[in-house]
């Protein structure tokens, strides 16, 4: 299952990038995050960045490690989770346009096995909406972020 949204951020791609890659303070930023732990900090570039990440989700917490498995400096950025039976592949995207720049995401769940396999047929009707929903107010807050003077 593949869900993705985008928004519209009047402000540079640098400041775009600043704050997308600013792991450290995404809860700060990111209302959806209730607290970010570093795991491994690279000590170049962003590629290998690892961090617990705390959602609060069905009104409780919880707590999933991430890494950025690749990267375009400026560009782009893969994160991947995983769970038992599920991996997460997060893409977030840069793209310049006259206005500013366009910020989108794209998350896809993939299953590994049978059982999670029919675990997800209720995710693509059910969670689908919800997990856009999700990936609506992250871009907005780091649109908020941007265009506030956070960043740049």
């Amino acid at each position: 299952m593949i869900v993705e949204a985008e928004v519209r951020i009047a402000g540079s791609r640098a400041a775009t990038w600043a704050a997308i890659t600013d792991l450290a303070h995404a809860a700060e930023v990111v209302r959806g995050i209730e607290r970010i732990d570093l795991v491994t900090a690279p000590a170049d570039g962003v590629v290998g960045l690892r961090w617990q990440e705390t959602r609060i989700l069905f009104g409780k917490p919880a707590t999933v490690e991430k890494w950025i498995t690749e990267a375009v400096a400026g560009e782009s950025y893969v994160t991947r989770a995983e769970s038992p039976g599920f991996t997460y592949l997060t893409q977030m995207r840069i793209r310049e346009h006259p206005d500013g720049v366009t910020l989108a995401s794209a998350h896809e769940t993939r299953t590994q096995g049978i059982g999670p396999l029919l675990m997800s047929i209720p995710m693509r009707l059910f969670f689908k909406g919800v997990i856009r929903k999700a990936i609506l107010q992250d871009l907005a807050d780091y649109k908020a972020a941007v265009e506030g003077k956070r960043y740049g």
